[in-house]
C-alpha cells in the first residue's frame, strides 16, 4: 500500500554506492551462513535428530534457524533503519496461531519474521507458498527444513499434500504459526483489475487494494488444526511511502516505515462450516480493504501500540551464534583434513535436494516400528 505526502523527506533513501556495498556484503553473509547452517545444523536437527522425535526435532531446528532468520529484522531495523509499527491487538508470546495476511508485495512474509521474533516464534512460522518457490537454490533447501507448505494454487491437487502436512502439526506441545496469503499472489493494479471484473460478474464485493481471497486453503487448515489452535490472526501490511521489491530491502532504500495491524480472533469466534467460513474470510477482505483505504489517506492505521524494540543485545548474540556456526562449518568442510565432514556436506546436498523435490520428510524410526504388526 503506497501512501501519497506532500512532503519527499524519507520517502526515497539514494542508492549510494556504500547503500550497493553494504547490501552485497549483508547478501553475502546470509547466503553463506543460509548454506552452512542448512547443510549442517539443519540436517542434523531437521533429518538425523527427527528419525528420533519430531517434537525435538523442531525445537531443535527452530533454535538454530530462528538466530539465522533473525538476521533479516536485525538487517531491516538495525541496519536499514525500517521503522516497524504495530497497530490493534496486543498479543501473547507463543501462541499456535493460524495467521492470514494480505499480499502487497514479494516481501511482505519478511516482515512477518519481525512480528514473529518479538513473540518468540521466528523457528516455528511456517507459510502455504507457491511450489515454485521450493525450486530456488538453497533458499528451498531452507524452506524445506522449516516445514513450508508447497501449493500449485489448484485444490484438487494440493488438497491432499495440505492435508497430509497439516496432519503433523497438530502437537500442542510445538508452537505454530501457520501463514496463509489467501489472495494467492501478490498485488498489482491488474491483477486487481482483473479481480474486480471477476467479482462484478459473479456479485461479489469490489475490493480497491486487495484481491478477491481463496478460502479452499484456509478452510481446510481451520478444519484440521482447529482443536490445537489458540487463534487466528488477522494481519494487514502497509507500506511507507513506496512498496519495496526484495532489492529495496537488500539496499536499504526503501521502506522507511512498515506499518503491521493485527486483529486477534479467538476459535470461539470463528465459524464451523465451510460455507460459514468462506463468507467470514469475504466479510474481513472487506474491513481489510477498507482499512487500507483509510491507511493511504491518513498514512497510519488506527490504534497504534508500543510493541517492544528489538533487542540490540538479543540480536547481536544471534548474530554471534549463526556467524560462529558457519565458521565452524567453513573450516571443517573447506580447511579440515578430516575426509569425514566434506563427505557429510556430499551427503547432506545430496538429501535436501531430493527430499525438496519430491517432499519428503524423515518419520520417526520408533513409531514406524510400532505401526508393524
Amino acid at each position: 500500500m503506497e501512501v501519497p505526502n506532500g512532503s519527499h523527506e524519507m520517502q526515497h533513501r539514494a542508492l549510494t554506492p556504500l547503500r550497493v556495498f553494504r547490501g552485497l556484503i549483508c547478501l553475502l553473509v546470509i547466503l553463506s551462513t543460509a548454506f552452512m547452517m542448512v547443510v549442517y545444523w539443519g540436517f542434523l536437527a531437521a533429518v538425523i535428530l527427527r528419525l528420533f522425535s519430531i517434537h525435538y526435532s523442531r525445537k531443535v531446528t527452530a533454535f538454530f534457524f530462528s538466530a539465522w532468520l533473525a538476521l533479516w529484522p536485525f538487517l531491516f531495523e538495525k541496519i536499514n533503519k525500517t521503522r516497524v509499527i504495530f497497530s490493534g491487538d496486543d498479543v501473547p508470546a507463543q501462541e499456535r496461531v493460524l495467521l492470514i495476511c494480505n499480499h502487497r508485495t514479494e516481501v511482505d512474509w519478511m516482515y512477518l519474521w519481525n512480528f514473529a521474533l518479538r513473540k518468540d516464534c521466528l523457528g516455528y512460522i511456517k507459510y502455504v507458498l507457491k511450489s515454485s518457490l521450493m525450486k530456488l537454490p538453497l533458499f528451498g533447501w531452507s524452506f524445506q527444513i522449516l516445514e513450508f507448505i508447497p501449493v500449485e494454487r489448484k485444490w484438487e491437487v494440493d488438497e491432499s499434500t495440505m492435508r497430509h502436512m497439516l496432519s503433523t502439526f497438530k502437537d500442542p506441545r510445538d508452537p505454530l504459526w501457520l501463514v496463509l496469503f489467501p489472495e494467492g499472489t501478490d498485488f498489482t493494479e491488474q491483477k486487481c483489475l482483473r479481480s474486480q471484473k471477476y467479482a462484478a460478474e459473479n456479485g461479489l464485493p469490489i475490493l480497491r487494494n486487495l484481491l478477491l481471497p481463496k478460502s479452499k486453503g484456509f478452510c481446510a487448515c481451520l478444519e484440521d488444526l482447529r482443536s490445537s489452535l489458540d487463534a487466528v490472526y488477522d494481519v494487514t501490511i502497509a507500506y511507507k511511502h513506496r512498496c519495496p521489491s526484495f532489492l529495496d530491502n537488500v539496499f536499504g532504500v526503501e521502506p522507511s516505515e512498515v506499518h503491521i495491524h493485527v486483529r486477534r480472533i479467538t476459535l470461539d469466534g470463528m465459524p464451523i462450516s465451510e460455507r460459514e467460513v468462506t463468507s467470514w474470510l469475504m466479510d474481513t477482505f472487506q474491513l481489510k480493504d477498507q482499512l487500507l483505504s483509510n491507511f493511504k489517506s491518513e498514512g497510519h492505521f488506527t490504534g497504534q501500540r508500543k510493541e517492544e524494540n528489538l533487542s540490540p543485545m538479543k540480536c547481536h548474540v544471534k548474530v554471534m551464534l549463526v556467524l560462529v556456526l558457519t565458521s565452524v562449518g567453513v573450516f571443517y568442510t573447506f580447511f579440515s583434513s578430516i575426509l569425514f565432514f566434506k563427505l557429510f556436506v556430499s551427503l547432506s546436498c545430496a538429501y535436501m535436494t531430493s527430499a525438496t523435490y519430491f517432499n519428503i520428510r524423515p518419520v520417526p524410526v520408533f513409531s514406524f516400528l510400532k505401526s508393524r504388526p
